[in-house]
Formats: C-alpha cells, sequence, structure tokens
C-alpha cells in the first residue's frame, strides 16, 4: 500500500487550511447541496468535500457515510491532494496504489474520483472534492467536466468561509 503523500508545501498548506476556520464547523446546507447533486449526478453512494488537515480529513460536508473524519494517510483524498488535474481510479482492485488500501479491502471501494481545492488566488491545495462507488466505473468526458464544474463550486464556498 502506498501511504498519501505530503505536499512540498505542508507547513504554508496548513497554515492556509486553518486561516479558513472551517475544521470542525457544523454542517451547512450550500456545502451539502453540492455533495447531494453529486451523489444523484453521477448515481454514486459516496460524495464528500473534504478538508485535509494535518493527520486527517475531515468532511466539511459527506453524503453516503458516518463518519465525520478518516486518517489522511490513507484516505484517498490525502493522494489526489497532490494532484493537478482530476485523480480517477476506475477500479482500484487493478490499481497497484490502492489495492490493498484498507479503503478497499474493508470497505469495498472500487472507484473514486477526487479534485484538490485551492486556497483562493493560490496554487496552495486546501481540500478535495469527490465521489466514490462500491463498483467500477469509468467517467465520460460530460461526466468529467460535469464533475469539475461541482469542484469548483466547492472550491467557490469553502473560499467564502474565509474571514476576511
Amino acid at each position: 500500500m502506498h501511504y498519501a503523500p505530503i505536499p512540498k508545501d505542508e507547513k504554508d498548506r496548513i497554515c492556509a487550511v486553518i486561516g479558513l476556520n472551517i475544521l470542525d464547523t457544523p454542517n451547512e446546507e450550500r456545502f451539502d447541496r453540492i455533495t447531494r447533486k453529486a451523489t444523484e449526478l453521477f448515481d454514486v453512494p459516496i460524495s464528500t468535500i473534504t478538508i485535509i488537515d494535518k493527520d486527517r480529513e475531515w468532511y466539511k460536508s459527506k453524503q453516503g457515510i458516518d463518519e465525520p473524519e478518516g486518517p489522511r494517510d490513507i484516505s484517498f483524498c490525502g493522494h489526489a491532494l497532490t494532484h493537478e488535474n482530476v485523480l480517477i481510479i476506475e477500479d482500484t482492485l487493478k490499481n497497484d496504489d490502492f489495492k490493498d488500501n484498507p479503503y478497499v479491502t474493508n470497505k469495498g471501494i472500487r472507484f473514486y474520483a477526487g479534485k484538490s481545492l485551492y486556497k483562493k488566488n493560490s496554487t496552495i491545495t486546501v481540500g478535495v472534492f469527490c465521489i466514490k462507488d462500491y463498483k467500477p466505473r469509468k467517467m465520460s468526458l460530460l461526466e468529467i467536466g460535469q464533475f469539475l464544474e461541482l469542484a469548483e463550486q466547492a472550491e467557490k464556498e469553502i473560499n467564502a468561509s474565509q474571514k476576511k
């Protein structure tokens, strides 16, 4: 199993996450609307808007899971955080980086798509918008475009949370 990499700008990234003043805040409809739309649009059981903290991934919004957070080192979103573009894993069991990941072996995740979310006007990543499924799947170009639009909405909402 490959653990989630730590970005080169990790210290600045953590400062940016803290500066958002969003960690451990209550659910908000403006975020939940995005994850609900994702589960409906892509017919997937799980969607999250995830903030990547020092040692955990914390879900600002979540559909299809009960846990409020998970360990960063084994998280799919921890991997997606370092990808400039969308990370799509069509079949986790056929991917050497993920086939023995506990989210695959214990929870049955077989598909993942995640897009990094950036601090406003910067190249610093603060989180990830994602969808997951219990079965392998492919995304069409249209679906990837729709996914990126939802990720952009999530990024705008996260940055709107930052106190001036």
